[in-house]
C-alpha cells in the first residue's frame, strides 16, 4: 500500500514573506479596508482552517508586488514560529488572501499528493516529527523553509489518499457539526438570560414581558440604572463560593485519565485525581486567557491559573454561568505586568437579584439545554479521541480502508467506519 517517501520541496512550493518584504512593502502599508487583500497570520489559522477574521490587510496593488507570497491556489499554511508553530490549515482559496509574517505556504506543484492527505499526514506524530526535524531556538522555537522542504512524506497510491482523507474529514465534519450545534444552543440560554436578568422581561404574574408590560421599575442607586420593584442588590458572593484552583504537578497528568484538567484557556489534559465533584466554573484569572469562562458539570481539576465559583444552589448554576460571561472583565483586572483577576473583585461586584421564584424558573428552562451541550461535547471527545488513534495507524498502515467501504458516509459515530486493522478485526466505534 505505500508506494514511496518523497520531500515536500520536490513535489511543492514552500515560502513565505520575507522579512525586507515586510519591513519595506507590509509595515508602512497596512489598513483596516475590508476591500483591500486580507493578511493570513498565525491566529488565523485554528482547527486546520484558515479564520476569514482578518486584523490587518493590504491594497491590491502591493500584493500584487509580491507575487511569491500572494495566497491565489489552495494550500497549507504554516505557522513556522512561535505559540502557533507546527499547526497548519487548508486554505480553500475562496478568495485572494497574502501571508503575512510568520507563516509559510505550501503549494503543490502537481498532483502527486492529495492536499487533505498532506494536511492530516503533516498532523499525525510521525508527520510533526518529520517537520520538526530541523526545529531551532529555544526562547522562540522555529522551523525553517529549508527544513520544512526537506520534510519527508509518506506517499501512498492517490485512491488510497483520498480514502485516508475522507474517513478522517467525515471524523472532523462530524466535530464541526457538534460544535455549531452547541453554538446555538448556548446562543438561546444567553438570549434567555439577557431577556430575563438584563432586559427585566421575565414572565410577570400573567406570562407577559415584565418590563414591556408596564412592570414597575424603580431606580437603584447601586447600579445606576431601573431594576423591578421587589427586586434587591447583592453582592456576587449572595450566590456563589469562589477560591483558586490548586496547581497540578506534570506526574498526575495522564491522556488516558478519567478526569478533565481545565487552565485558564479550557481543557489542557487529564488525570485520574479531581478537585471538584459538583458543577465548577472556571474564570481565567492571569496573563492572556485572563477572563476567559469555562465549567464542567462532571468531577474535574482546575488548575491554580483560574479561579473556581461555585453555585451556593442548584438554581444559581446556570444564572452564575451567564452572569459570569457578562463581565467585562478588563474594568476589573488589577496587575501591573499582566491582566490579574481576584478572588475579592470577583465577589463584590453587584448584581440585581429577584425576590420570587425566577431562579428555579430559569433553571428548569436551562439545565435540559445545558446537559444537551455536556452531551455534545462528550460525543466530540470520544471523536477527537477515534481520530488521533485513526491517524497513526492510517499513516504507518497498521490500518487499511475496506474498499466496500471506502466511499460511505463515516459522518455519524455509530456506524461502522470500515477500518480493518492488519491482522485483527474490524475496527467499529460504540
Amino acid at each position: 500500500m505505500i508506494n514511496d517517501t518523497i520531500t515536500l520541496g520536490e513535489i511543492s512550493f514552500v515560502t513565505k514573506l520575507a522579512g525586507f518584504e515586510h519591513t519595506k512593502y507590509i509595515q508602512h502599508n497596512a489598513t483596516h479596508e475590508v476591500n483591500d487583500v486580507p493578511l493570513v497570520i498565525g491566529k488565523n489559522v485554528k482547527d486546520g482552517k484558515v479564520r476569514y477574521v482578518f486584523d490587518w490587510y493590504i491594497p491590491i496593488e502591493i500584493s500584487d508586488a509580491l507575487p511569491r507570497s500572494v495566497l491565489d491556489k489552495q494550500c497549507l499554511v504554516i505557522p513556522y514560529v512561535g505559540s502557533k508553530l507546527g499547526e497548519l490549515a487548508v486554505f480553500r482559496n475562496d478568495f485572494k488572501c497574502h501571508l503575512g509574517s510568520n507563516v509559510a505556504k505550501v503549494e503543490l506543484l502537481d498532483d502527486t499528493l492529495d492536499i487533505h492527505y498532506l494536511y492530516y499526514y503533516l498532523s499525525s506524530k510521525y508527520g510533526q516529527l518529520q517537520l520538526f526535524k530541523g526545529k531551532q531556538g529555544s526562547a522562540q522555537p522555529n522551523i525553517t523553509m529549508t527544513s520544512i522542504r526537506e520534510t519527508v512524506v509518506v506517499k501512498f497510491e492517490k485512491s488510497i489518499q483520498k480514502q485516508i482523507a475522507k474517513v478522517l474529514s467525515d471524523l472532523d465534519a462530524k466535530i464541526e457539526v457538534n460544535n455549531k450545534i452547541n453554538q446555538e444552543l448556548e446562543a438561546m440560554a444567553k438570549t434567555l438570560y439577557d431577556y430575563w436578568f438584563v432586559q427585566f422581561d421575565f414572565p410577570d404574574a400573567n406570562g407577559k414581558p415584565y418590563k414591556s408590560s408596564g412592570g414597575k421599575m424603580v431606580f437603584n442607586e447601586v447600579l445606576k440604572r431601573e431594576i423591578p420593584e421587589g427586586w434587591d442588590v447583592k453582592e456576587l458572593e449572595f450566590c456563589a463560593d469562589f477560591k483558586n484552583g490548586k496547581g497540578m504537578k506534570k506526574n498526575l497528568l495522564d491522556d488516558n485519565g478519567e478526569f478533565p484538567v481545565f487552565g485558564s484557556n479550557g481543557i489542557v489534559g487529564k488525570t485520574d485525581k479531581f478537585l471538584f465533584d459538583k458543577p465548577v466554573i472556571a474564570i481565567g484569572r492571569v496573563g492572556a486567557n485572563y477572563g476567559e469562562v469555562h465549567y464542567s458539570i462532571d468531577s474535574c481539576w482546575i488548575t491554580d491559573n483560574a479561579v473556581t465559583s461555585q453555585p451556593k444552589k442548584n438554581e444559581y448554576l446556570w444564572w452564575l454561568l451567564l452572569a459570569l460571561k457578562g463581565i467585562n472583565y478588563s474594568k476589573i483586572a488589577g496587575g501591573s505586568a499582566q491582566p490579574l483577576i481576584t478572588q475579592g473583585k470577583l465577589k463584590a461586584l453587584n448584581f440585581a437579584i429577584p425576590s420570587s421564584d425566577l431562579f428555579q424558573n430559569f433553571h428548569q428552562i436551562i439545565n435540559p439545554i445545558y446537559i444537551k451541550i455536556n452531551n455534545v461535547l462528550k460525543q466530540n471527545q470520544k471523536l477527537s479521541e477515534l481520530r488521533d488513534w485513526l491517524l497513526p495507524m492510517l499513516m504507518n498502515g497498521q490500518v487499511r480502508i475496506a474498499h466496500s467501504h471506502a466511499d460511505g458516509n463515516l459522518g455519524e459515530v455509530e456506524q461502522e467506519l470500515g477500518m480493518v486493522a492488519e491482522g485483527n478485526e474490524s475496527y467499529k466505534t460504540k
